[in-house]
Order: structure tokens, then sequence, then C-alpha cells
């Protein structure tokens, strides 16, 4: 924005400053439009679209009603803010497309959609014909959260097809769902805690690796809520984060600067220091635990297999006295870079609070060793005792209010073969050897041999990529993966569906052009991580898809008449009748919600708590004999036997550690690897950013003036590097090497770096330009879940 769209000279003095009036009100040349912002925030905020003869002159956010705490304003973030520019972006995909280069080389033609829709249909069914639906897959995808469109209609299409190759987990939780199952019973209480609110009637509240003020920035999101929380109840805030992030600017008590990976080590110091100054919860840990001491552990498991004993390292029960090995604040300040003082008194501090709220944050989980991160930090209320009860958390990620609203139904998939969703690379090459013990591979019972094992069978040989980038530029290993997708013998047909001409699509067979959230109508509810105001929008449009650009739903109507199962799929009903049988089953759900005809004026419908507050595992705690939790032994489950169980059966690679109880564990490329600290003395991390979420928003360029796409570095490396903030510099490992500009800042520890993900990769030769962390990221995946540990990389920086 130019100076004089606020003042009336760039030279005035402030007295001549002009008051910019308030937006003015649509006009009667002018349509206004509710949409939202889809992306994979957690939040959907609504968005105000004002349009002229078809083009979006305008997009606000929402400002209508008193910005009351409890009774406010849906407001969106600088992303939604900028969704014209998004709509607008000239590398927007303006009709379907085929290959006629090498994958990769971005060579493409325009054809017809008759065309590009035959070639679709006829190369998903010789795929299904020749090799199987268990073939074909989707790559995880998560940039268009529509509910009567989107992915769903590709699964419908698919399932009624026969099917294809399901995957478990995703990108940004998947240990954290094996550590919540394991501890907990299930994956919800993993990411289901108890509600922002709760924070409210807390003393203290401890946030590991939690950043809510930039990556959930509504304003009906976590980080408007905490921010207000903190203001009126003033509970102490301690934020554990290798970074000062702007979570704590401003707003923590203290900032534990903590090594990457090793939190962990800092979890079990903290629980030596409540175990040897009897500050556990003996009553609950007896009652609600199973693995804790002498008198909780499984029958037949010696106490030496307990965490009380792991912890001092003493395998006689009834001794306190701590062994050589014993988890001591002293033995953790040497890993993870906290002084031993800080983590005592930390300890004293959780240990004093009537109802510290701990909360761990996914970040922990894209580690090497995510599962036992997460494990691990759930001990910390446990050990208290401080869980079901008001003001506490059980370490998971807080639950956020919703409404009813339902998606589009994709029917039951035939296939009963998956596999992780990070071990897809694996499977173009080599799926047929992927196996149950030593590649997580799930099989149906029937199909699994006397030790449980059997093999995947078969290699991927098709895949589907809808409002997706990880298909290159969110997986892991850029260069390999590109390696792989360019050998047309391995995997045979991809088809993407998108917007925009992005990383991954460049490596399409075909590309079909998407219509934008503000080109379509549906009723979305506010995501999974929306805070404590449940939120309905109902979008609607006022200009018409771009170019040839098509909605998904209409895509697939077309394909399921080319593959024989369009009765089966529309079961008879148009797009409005679709449209129309979700509002009304929403609207059942909700009886005040209006009716369409007002929702399609009012845009938003929002409660604060429409449901209460919420206490994770309140039930459990009140009867845990009415109420058990879904664990083997209805209990919180310290020492799981099921982990004793697979750490024996499963084939696991060398340093991988599948452990009952919840340790800290060394892995590849930590900060204890010896085989690469000498020749890549630098752990790098990666952070969302203000100016993304996972990579959508990357090709609006306002968003990355705002949000600078630099390596985060502290003053001390930088000095012994020769860099000053805005050198240009090479981050590189064995896997590959990126340029970017650096950020000398001491808001970030010695011997730790920092790298916003979800740049779009964009290679020069051998050399990523564009900044993407994942150049530099390993394929390998973590032991339990099979899943990402983006987070845990060895890099070497230097001057460009």
């Amino acid at each position: 924005m130019g100076c004089a769209a606020t003042v009336s000279g760039c030279n005035s003095s402030s007295s001549d400053v002009e008051v910019v009036p308030p937006t003015p009100p649509v006009g009667s040349d002018e349509k206004l439009n509710w949409s939202a912002c889809l992306v994979n925030c957690g939040s959907n905020c609504p968005v105000k679209v004002y349009s002229k003869d078809g083009v979006i002159t305008r997009v606000e956010s929402d400002f209508t009603i008193e910005d009351e705490y409890g009774d406010h304003n849906v407001r969106a973030c600088l992303r939604g803010r900028a969704l014209r520019k998004r709509v607008y972006a000239p590398d927007r995909l303006k009709y379907p497309m085929k290959r006629v280069g090498p994958r990769g080389s971005g060579q493409f033609e325009r054809i017809s959609w008759d065309e590009a829709l035959d070639i679709v249909a006829d190369k998903l069914q010789n795929t299904i014909d020749q090799y199987g639906n268990e073939s074909i897959l989707f790559t995880y995808n998560s940039g268009a959260a529509y509910h009567f469109s989107g992915k769903q209609c590709l699964y419908r299409l698919m399932n009624l097809k026969g099917g294809y190759l399901n995957t478990y987990g995703d990108y940004s939780w998947a240990q954290l769902y094996k550590a919540a199952t394991y501890t907990y019973g299930s994956a919800r209480p993993g990411w289901k805690g108890s509600s922002m609110s709760e924070m409210k009637n807390s003393d203290l509240v401890l946030m590991i690796g939690y950043n809510p003020s930039e990556i959930r920035m509504s304003g009906s999101g976590e980080a408007y809520d905490f921010l207000m929380l903190k203001q009126q109840n003033n509970f102490k805030t301690i934020l554990v984060d290798p970074r000062y992030t702007d979570s704590a600017v401003g707003k923590e008590d203290q900032w534990l600067a903590i090594r990457p990976g090793t939190d962990a080590a800092l979890i079990e110091a903290i629980a030596y220091e409540l175990i040897t100054n009897n500050r556990v919860n003996q009553e609950f840990l007896n009652d609600y635990c199973v693995g804790y001491d002498e008198n909780t552990m499984p029958a037949g498991v010696d106490y030496s297999e307990s965490y009380k004993s792991y912890i001092l390292d003493n395998p006689t029960a009834g001794d306190m006295t701590p062994g050589t090995n014993a988890k001591t604040p002293a033995w953790a300040a040497a890993i993870t870079g906290i002084e031993e003082n800080v983590i005592i008194d930390v300890a004293e501090q959780l240990a004093n609070a009537s109802a510290p709220f701990v909360q761990i944050a996914a970040s922990l989980c894209r580690q090497a060793a995510g599962e036992n991160n997460t494990r691990a930090g759930y001990m910390l209320p446990i050990l208290l005792g401080q869980i079901g009860l008001p003001g506490t958390n059980g370490g998971g990620l807080c639950s956020g209010s919703s409404f009813s609203a339902p998606k589009m139904p994709t029917g039951s998939n035939p296939v009963g073969k998956k596999i992780s969703f990070f071990t897809w690379t694996q499977a173009i090459e080599d799926g047929e050897n992927m196996s149950v013990l030593k590649d997580g591979v799930i099989l149906p019972e029937d199909q699994l041999d006397a030790n449980g094992d059997g093999k995947l069978g078969h290699n991927v040989k098709a895949i589907i990529n809808y409002a997706g980038n990880a298909l290159v530029n969110q997986h892991s290993d850029t260069n390999r993966t590109t390696e792989i997708l360019s050998d047309e013998s391995k995997c045979e047909f991809i088809l993407v569906v998108d917007n925009w001409m992005t990383p991954s699509a460049e490596y399409a067979d075909i590309v079909l052009p998407d219509v934008s959230w503000l080109e379509t109508e549906d009723l979305v509810n506010q995501s999974y991580a929306a805070g404590d105001t449940a939120t309905l929008v109902q979008m609607s449009t006022g200009v018409e898809p771009m170019f040839e650009s098509r909605p998904i739903y209409d895509v697939c109507v077309d394909l399921a008449k080319r593959m024989g199962v369009e009765a089966e799929f529309t079961e008879g009903k148009t797009r409005e009748d679709w449209l129309n049988e979700f509002y009304a089953s929403a609207k059942a759900a909700q009886p005040d919600l209006p009716e369409k005809e007002v929702m399609l004026t009012q845009g938003v419908y929002r409660k604060y708590l429409p449901n209460g507050s919420y206490i994770v595992h309140e039930d459990f705690r009140n009867d845990p004999v009415a109420n058990p939790l879904p664990t083997p032994s209805g209990k919180i489950e310290i020492y799981s036997e099921r982990l004793a169980e697979l750490s024996q059966k499963w084939d696991l690679a060398d340093g991988d550690v599948i452990s009952a109880l919840p340790k800290y564990v060394p892995t590849w490329d930590g900060y204890e690897d010896a085989a690469t600290k000498d020749d890549y003395p630098l752990q790098l991390t990666g952070y969302h950013t203000k100016g993304r979420a996972h990579s959508s928003y990357h090709n609006v360029p306002w968003l990355r003036e705002a949000v600078q796409d630099a390596v985060w570095m502290n003053p001390i490396d930088a000095q012994q590097r020769g860099l000053q903030t805005g050198d240009l510099v090479r981050i590189f490992n064995d896997r590959g090497e990126l340029e970017v500009p650096v950020k000398v800042t001491p808001r970030i520890m010695v011997g730790v770096t920092a790298l916003g993900q979800g740049a779009w990769v964009r290679f020069e030769g051998n050399i990523d330009k564009g900044g993407n962390l994942n150049t530099v990221t390993s394929q390998r995946p973590t032991p339990l879940s099979k899943g990402n540990g983006q987070h845990t990389n060895r890099v070497q920086i230097t001057k460009a």
C-alpha cells in the first residue's frame, strides 16, 4: 500500500494524517457473498467477498458484531485477507493439460475436458485391470477442506470402482496418534485435549513446542483464546521451544530454549525431581495407571521394567537410591541445553501448581523419535495426577468447539490393505516386498502368517493428487522423491487436480483445474483447531469459475459416467439436491440455525463454547470402573504390553527403538549423533510461518513480503561463519542443498537453526533456490508410526 492511501503526503507531519473512513458498505453496483478460507491451518475462517461485474474487487474479514470476547467476530488472519491475490495469481491453472515432456519438465499442452476425462478414466480403469485397485494411491492432501465437493468426491468415485490403497497417519500427527493410542487407548485424546477455556481454571500453563500465535492466528482461533485468557486470568506461562516464538513475546513468564528432539530428556529429569522429592500423586498412580512402580506393573512384569525404576536406574523395589544412569537434571542439562537449576525449578513449579495445564504440541512428534517424545510429555500430568480435573489437560492438543455439518459420503473402501502415508515412495519402488513387521503395512487377518507378518505384494502404479502438495514439496528428500517420480516405468500415471501450478503439479501426466474456494457454494464447519468458538460458514459466490476450471463434483460425475457408476455416484441427486440435503441435516442438528436463504446473507453462524468447557478424561477420573479407557487394561498405560510385544516382533532398522516405556532415545541426525555431528554441526528444524499454511499461499507475493523466508541463526553461530542478517547462505547435507537469506537473531539457541517449512521448491541445477526445507530432510520413517521425522536434521551453513 502506498503512503498516499493513508496520509495526505509522505512527508506530512502526524497532524496531517487523514482519518481513513471505515470500509464502505456494498454499493448498488457491487455484490457481497460470504465464503471461507479452507486452508489446513485448523480454522476455516469466514470472509466477505465483494464483486462487480463478475470480478472480485475486495475481500474482507468478519466484522459484523461488537467484539466482546465470548461473542466476538471470527476474523481471518493475513492469509485469508489475501485471498483475492491467491484467486488471481498468475500461475492459476486455466484449462486441462497433458504432459508432453519428461516428468517434472513443466512441458504441457492444452487439451479439452473431454479428452482429459477420457484419458483419466482410461488410465485408472487400465490400472485396475492390470494391477488391481490396491495399486492406486491418493497422496496426502489437505489444501481444500470442502464438505460437499473436494477430495470426498474422488474417494467416493474410487470406492464405487473397487477402492484404492489405504493409508494411515499424516504429516502433522502420525507419531502423536500412536503415542496417544498406546497411553490413553485411542488417537483422539492425543489431539483432543481439554478446551482452551480450561486455562482460566489453571495457575500454570506449560506449552511444550506449542505456538498458537503463528499457527492458529484467526480471530476465533486458539491464538486469540490464549491471548484473552492470559490477559483475563494471568496464569503463569512456561514455553519450551528452540525459538523464542511470537507466542512467547510479551506473553510468556519463562522461555526454555531446548535442543530439537531432546524434549523427552527434559521431561525425564523433571520426573526424577518429582519422584525423589515425593511429589508424585501415588494414589492416582495406584488407581488409574499401569506401569509406574512395583504396585502397578502388569502381571508377570518385574519392577525393574517400571517407569520409576527406569528414571532412578534402580532395579530394586523400595530402594530410592539413584543409580549411576539415573535421569537427573544434570544428565538432562548436557543433552537439552537447559541448565540443571532451571530444570529443578520447573519441576518445583509444576509440583506446587494447583491445576497445571500441560500441552504437548505436534511439533514434538515430527522428530525421529517423535512417538517417545510425545509419550514422555504425557508423563507430567500423569505423575502429578493432574488429569480429568478443572484447569488440567492430559497433554493433548486443545479441543476446539464445533457444530455438525455433513460431508459428502465416501462409502467404504473394499481394499483392506494400508501403508503409512509417509512410505508411498517406498511403495512405488518396492511395495511388493513391504511387510507388516518391517514397514508397518496393515493387512486383513486372512492375509497374515502365523507370526502376524505378510507382504503388501504390489507396487503403486497410479497416483491421484487432489489439492495437495505432498507429491513433491511437502514430502521428504525432494531430490530422491523427484528421481522416483521421474521414472515413468515405476509409477505409470499421475493425476493432479489443483488451482495452481504447484511443484507437485509439475510432475503430473494430466492436470485438471479445480475451482477456488471463492467460486463455489458449500456449508463448512469451523475446523479442528478453531478454538472455543464454533462456527458454520455458508459459502456462496458472485463470480463464475475462472477460465475452464470446474468443481471436482462435476468432474467426478463425468468420470463416473465414463467408468459406469454414474447412477451410484449421484444417487439420482443434482448438485442442488445434495447441498440442500446437507443444509437440512445441519439445521436438524442445530435447530436455531437460520434458514438457508437467511444464511446466504448472514454468512456466519457462531456460538462460544456451545457445549460448555470440556475437560479431557473427566469421566474416567470420576469413575474409572464405569468409564474405563480403551486400553487393554482400561487404565492409563505408562508401561504398554502391546509395545513390549512389538519391540520383540518388529524388524527395526539400526538405531530405531520401540519401548514399552516412554524413553528419551538419541536418534540419527539428532543432537547426539556422532556420525553426522562433525560434518554437519548445526541442527535444523522446521516451523510454520504466518505467511503460509503448509505450502498454501506461497504463491502470494504480499505474504512472502510480510514473512521473509530466511533461516534463523544465533549470533554466536553466525559470527563463527562471518554471516550477517540478509546474507545469502547455503544450507546443505548429504541429501541436498538450498539457498536462502539468513536471519541472525538471539531468538534461537546456539547450535540450532530454523527454517519455515512450505516454500515451493525451485531447482536451478542441483541447488534449490526456492528455499524448501525438504531439500535436506530424510525419508527414513520413524520406528512405530512409520511417520515423518522431518524436524530431525543435521546441516552445515555457509555463505553462498
